[in-house]
């Protein structure tokens, strides 16, 4: 692992970076030995102004390009074209070896690329602003998503306490990790209500059986989470659903504008450095959002690992079929989605309140807009 964190090269790669290695001068290097050295820089400085892959690409014994991207949460549905994409065995059309990682969370994933354990996480949009005002440039390559997929939820317990975010005052809420967008959400709902931050208790749980052990248990009176947790809470009548944002409709509903959440995100710097690698991943992600908007919800779960399906086929099928709508058919970032973006963070975030964000610099439409249309 490079010891800067700013610094990326692909994991498993040994080579020294030209910048890094140390310099030195030879008075008896003969002509032809420094011309041909010369050629070198030269070419290698070509390439890398086209666009070209740096030399310390990874490379598999079938000669794919390597890439580890780490996702938040892979089993989750908010997440789930980067599973889809190997499945269908887009990353391999595309001559890519990828390998899928998993954390809980998306600041998980985040932490993971930011230390170059990773080239790219799949998780928010959010946590590349974030990211800027942290000094750390990040950018989203291509876009699930323009809603955020997550719903509120309370115990049939709290049920009778909690019919708005003005009443999470003195409230457990669970959240899947401190610093996630599930924890960015639940602040400003509460800000948004009338609710300082520091009047509820947001509580890391997770997803899946640990945020319904936590609900079970009273740990937490209810929480932001996803599908399939969702879906499995709510057929085994242990809460109901208090807000709901799988839908377009739902994020302009509670956050007043598309909020483009879901997304591959990667460091600027090899992002630049690696501008081939991307176009492809980006290729064979944009073909996958195409795949899942010509497809029924049953026929995408039949693609899917069959132990993602813990509550079985069907309960499964339906919450991919109550989260389908979040997801984008392009991978193109929304219009006006980043500055609802700024603004849900900047209004509970002290980091970023005052800070000056350039929006320009969090995503990129380049890659998508290359990506074959068919």
């Amino acid at each position: 692992m490079p010891s800067n964190p700013n610094t990326f090269m692909d994991a498993a790669s040994s080579n020294t970076p030209l910048s890094r290695r140390p310099a030195t001068h030879d008075p008896r290097r003969a002509p032809s030995a420094v011309l041909a050295g010369g050629l070198c820089v030269a070419l290698l400085m070509t390439l890398s102004g086209c666009g070209g892959d740096s030399a310390s690409d990874d490379r598999s014994a079938s000669g794919q390009a390597k890439v580890k991207v780490m996702v938040g949460g892979l089993d989750k549905v908010i997440y789930l074209p980067a599973m889809l994409t190997q499945q269908l065995g887009y990353f391999k059309a595309e001559g890519l070896n990828v390998e899928l990682l998993t954390e809980p969370a998306g600041v998980q994933a985040e932490t993971a690329l930011i230390s170059g354990d990773v080239q790219g996480a799949v998780g928010f949009y959010d946590h590349t602003l974030d990211l800027q005002v942290k000094g750390k440039k990040v950018e989203s390559v291509v876009q699930f998503s323009h809603a955020p997929g997550e719903v509120e939820v309370v115990s049939n317990q709290a049920a009778g306490s909690i019919g708005s975010p003005k009443d999470f005052k003195g409230k457990k809420l669970g959240v899947t990790g401190l610093g996630s967008s599930t924890d960015f959400l639940t602040k400003y709902l509460a800000v948004r209500d009338g609710v300082k931050t520091s009047e509820f208790t947001p509580v890391a749980v997770g997803a899946g059986q640990t945020f319904i052990a936590a609900l079970k248990q009273g740990s937490i009176q209810g929480g932001m989470t996803t599908d399939p947790t969702v879906a499995t809470l709510v057929d085994q009548k242990l809460g109901k659903v208090l807000i709901d944002m799988r839908t377009p409709e739902g994020s302009q509903q509670a956050l007043g504008g598309p909020y483009p959440s879901s997304s591959l995100y990667m460091n600027t710097q090899w992002v630049n450095g690696h501008k081939q690698t991307v176009q492809k991943l980006v290729n064979a992600l944009v073909r996958t959002l195409r795949w899942m908007s010509a497809h029924s919800a049953d026929e995408i779960a039949a693609k899917m690992p069959a132990d993602y399906a813990q509550g079985g086929k069907a309960l499964y099928a339906q919450s991919i079929k109550s989260t389908l709508p979040m997801f984008t058919k392009d991978g193109v970032m929304p219009e006006n989605g980043p500055e609802t973006v700024e603004r849900v963070l900047k209004a509970f975030n002290p980091n970023l309140k005052s800070a000056k964000v350039d929006l320009s610099q969090t995503f990129t439409t380049e890659f998508v807009k290359k990506a074959p249309q068919s």
